[in-house]
C-alpha cells in the first residue's frame, strides 16, 4: 500500500469540498493512513512473533532432550546445574518477545480506536443529512455518486474488519508463547501474516472510498 495521503491543493480541486464534504474527504485520507500504519505494525509484529516461536520451539526441544538425557543417565553432577540456567535464560527471552508483541498490539488498539472515531464521525454526517434532507438523504451526491449513508456503510465495513483482526491478534499473543507444537505455531504465524479478517473486499472498500472522494483518480 502506498504512503500517507495528505490533503493537498490538487486533491481539493472540487469546488464542493467544504463543510461536511471536506471533512468526509479528510476522513477518507485518514482511513488510508491508518491502514498504512496498520500494515507496518503487522509486519513488525510478524517479525517479533517469528522470534518468539523460534525461542519457544528451541526451548521445547531442549526440554525434550533434557528428559531423554535424564532417563538415559541416572546421575550426573554437572548437567542438572546447567539445564535450569538454560531454561531460565529461555524464559527471559520468551518474556521479552511477548512484551514486544504486546507493545505492537497496544499500538494496533490505538489504530482501531481512531477508526472507531472515524466511523462515529461518518455516522454523525449521516444523521445530519437525514435531519436536513429526510431518510433518503440529499439528492445531489457529495462527490461522484455516494451519499452520506454510503460513506457510513463503508466505514462500518472497514471498522468491523480491523476490529475482528485485532481480536485475532490478541488471541495469537495469548496462545503463541504456550504452544509447543511446531505445526500450530506455523498456523498462528500464518494467521498473523495473512490477516484473514482483512479480506480483498476490505481493501476494495478502501479503494472505492478513495476513488469516490478524489484521492485516487477514476
Amino acid at each position: 500500500m502506498e504512503g500517507d495521503i495528505t490533503a493537498t491543493q490538487a486533491n481539493r480541486k472540487c469546488s464542493a469540498v467544504t463543510g461536511s464534504t471536506r471533512k468526509i474527504k479528510d476522513n477518507a485520507a485518514d482511513w488510508h493512513n491508518l491502514m498504512v500504519r496498520w500494515e507496518k505494525l503487522n509486519e513488525e509484529g510478524f517479525n517479533v512473533a517469528g522470534r518468539l516461536v523460534d525461542i519457544r520451539l528451541t526451548r521445547s526441544q531442549s526440554d525434550q532432550l533434557l528428559v531423554v538425557d535424564e532417563s538415559s543417565s541416572p546421575s550426573s553432577p554437572s548437567s542438572p546445574s546447567s539445564a535450569p540456567s538454560q531454561q531460565t535464560g529461555g524464559a527471559a527471552e520468551l518474556q521479552d518477545e511477548c512484551c514486544k508483541l504486546q507493545i505492537v498490539i497496544d499500538k494496533m488498539v490505538v489504530v482501531v480506536k481512531k477508526m472507531e472515531r472515524l466511523t462515529a464521525s461518518q455516522q454523525g454526517f449521516q444523521d445530519l443529512e437525514e435531519f436536513q434532507f429526510g431518510l433518503e438523504g440529499r439528492k445531489c451526491p457529495l462527490f461522484h455518486s455516494w451519499n452520506a449513508k454510503h460513506f457510513n456503510e463503508s466505514s462500518c465495513v472497514l471498522l468491523d474488519s480491523f476490529s475482528q483482526e485485532l481480536k485475532l491478534k490478541q488471541t495469537i499473543l495469548q496462545e503463541l508463547a504456550h504452544t509447543a507444537t511446531s505445526d500450530l505455531c506455523m498456523v498462528y504465524l500464518s494467521c498473523w501474516l495473512h490477516q484473514p479478517f482483512i479480506t480483498p473486499q476490505t481493501r476494495l472498500t478502501l479503494e472505492a472510498l478513495l476513488l469516490e472522494t478524489g484521492h485516487h483518480p477514476l
